[in-house]
């Protein structure tokens, strides 16, 4: 039972690696429409997508006869509030393997959805569909959620219902280790808004964002970039950081119940009726870690989850751009952001969705610090020295991000120059 900050604290070191033994994990989130309506897709037809895909070799991950997810291996397809998809991969050794298990999943998700008449949107945010439009899902917590969060984060529901996300998994080797890499990706998040900027259309229109994702999440409930985060955050620092940090449900003999009047420091001293004052176990601590929505966050181990979901050709760019500098060459970027001034990072981190590379930090512009980091993800992936089979390291999958660089633009301005000469729909499509 977890009753003190201690148990926390070491729940935190249990994710302590030998550095040998980093692996990589990375999440990818889609939106899938349907090509008769260019309406999002229902459940029934997500049920339909997951009993094409068992031929695969997918196994059901049921919740009281529902399928809610489907399992192969160490890897994981589940379904987000508003039936986006999303391939949660396994705990592999290098981008080589991160990215050839990406492409594996296309190649079956394709060969589905041309069955089944679906489009993929690989985008940050929903460029098509009103809130009021997107079809829900029997997933209990869901419910919970969509009740929950809106009046703690007024952007919540388009969090859950039209957001997509690239999320990339980290390991740390000690305590220390952890506080660095904490601080440089929370340092970076501007960065990241800025390079991989993917969701400009809503609703069929220009938002006047280029990243209108990372609005959404910066004006969604348990969501942001605490300022704490950019400190030298120990494990005993996040777990104060968490106990203090309100509930949002709690998952007991088999439903969901809302956490709304607690934090977890009242379940931690057994001040929850609802559940006869029960202390909570491991599983307990894991849902509560799982939603907290900060930019990034720390399980037992760092989770980063500011970039917009990237189309097919460049899925692997940004977890190589992050491993490049976090596995490959950690001190030089650690040397760079820790001279950086905490309240300038917060304030190119609230205008980066919508200024992009024009955002200012520390007298440069975002663009001057993603060409900066690159040059050292580069060296780190060299570094690293991890082959394929046609004898090229990691760095090849930079390609992408160095010609966002070098033409000074992004993702998110191809889809407005692609959109707005023709205003077709199906521009906004995976090919």
């Amino acid at each position: 039972m977890i009753n003190t900050k201690d148990i926390v604290i070491d729940y935190f070191k249990s994710g302590i690696k030998s550095k040998k033994d980093f692996k990589i994990g990375v999440e990818h989130e889609k939106f899938l429409f349907n090509n008769q309506n260019n309406k999002r897709v229902d459940y029934q037809k997500i049920k339909e997508m997951f009993s094409a895909l068992l031929e695969f070799g997918w196994n059901p991950i049921l919740e009281k006869e529902n399928v809610i997810g489907l399992n192969k291996g160490g890897k994981n397809i589940t379904l987000e509030p508003g039936n986006q998809i999303e391939l949660s991969g396994d705990k592999l050794n290098h981008i080589h393997e991160a990215c050839a298990e990406s492409h594996d999943y296309l190649f079956e998700l394709k060969q589905v959805t041309k069955k089944l008449n679906i489009s993929i949107v690989s985008a940050g945010f929903d460029p098509i569909s009103k809130l009021q439009d997107i079809p829900n899902n029997p997933k209990q917590r869901y419910k919970l959620m969509t009740k929950d969060m809106p009046p703690r984060g007024e952007l919540s529901l388009d969090m859950m219902y039209r957001t997509c996300g690239t999320q990339l998994n980290i390991d740390y080797n000690s305590e220390t280790d952890f506080m660095k890499k904490f601080r440089i990706v929370n340092s970076i998040v501007p960065i990241s808004i800025a390079l991989f900027a993917n969701s400009s259309i809503v609703e069929k229109k220009k938002s006047n964002y280029l990243s209108y994702r990372s609005r959404v999440w910066q004006n969604t409930a348990r969501g942001g970039l605490p300022k704490l985060f950019l400190e030298n955050l120990d494990f005993e620092k996040y777990s104060d950081f968490i106990i203090d940090f309100p509930i949002l449900f709690i998952h007991h003999k088999e439903k969901y119940l809302s956490g709304k009047k607690y934090k977890f420091k009242h379940f931690m001293d057994g001040k929850i009726n609802e559940i006869n004052n029960r202390l909570p176990n491991e599983n307990d601590l894991a849902t509560h870690l799982s939603t907290i929505f900060t930019e990034n966050r720390l399980k037992k181990y760092i989770e980063l989850r500011s970039m917009d979901t990237c189309g097919w050709d460049c899925l692997c760019s940004g977890p190589a751009f992050y491993i490049g500098m976090l596995y490959g060459n950690l001190d030089e970027v650690y040397e760079i952001i820790s001279k950086w001034d905490k309240n300038k990072i917060i304030n190119a981190y609230l205008e980066a969705p919508q200024k992009g590379f024009n955002t200012q930090l520390m007298g440069k512009d975002l663009l001057y610090w993603s060409s900066t980091l690159l040059d050292i993800s580069r060296k780190g992936l060299e570094n690293r020295d991890v082959l394929n089979k046609s004898g090229k390291n990691e760095s090849l999958f930079l390609n992408h991000l160095q010609k966002v660089i070098d033409n000074k633009t992004t993702n998110a301005d191809q889809m407005i120059s692609k959109f707005s000469k023709n205003k077709d729909l199906t521009e906004l499509y995976d090919k």
